[in-house]
């Protein structure tokens, strides 16, 4: 286990695919509570252990399918259609 700024966890790299997978939808599931009611200690440990997890998901998949609905000209695409301009 490595320790982060007050946080234990296991090094994302040393996650298979499946725990990675499965340490990531937790974090994210968790992280609206976190953020309401967590203490200042609490979200910057779930900031940091959030991002080493999505940075070892990155790494692992450069070149992950991206939605085109989810980019900047997708969405203008979809301003455009519903009428907001």
């Amino acid at each position: 286990m490595k320790e982060t700024e007050g946080h234990r966890g296991v090094d994302p790299e040393r996650l298979d695919e499946p725990d990675l997978l499965r340490e990531l939808q937790n974090i994210h599931r968790s992280r609206h509570d976190t953020l309401l009611y967590g203490s200042d200690s609490a979200l910057a440990a779930h900031n940091v252990r959030m991002a080493e997890l999505e940075a070892e998901y990155l790494r692992r998949h450069p070149q992950r399918p991206v939605a085109s609905g989810r980019t900047r000209s997708g969405a203008r695409t979809r301003e455009c259609e519903s009428g907001q301009a």
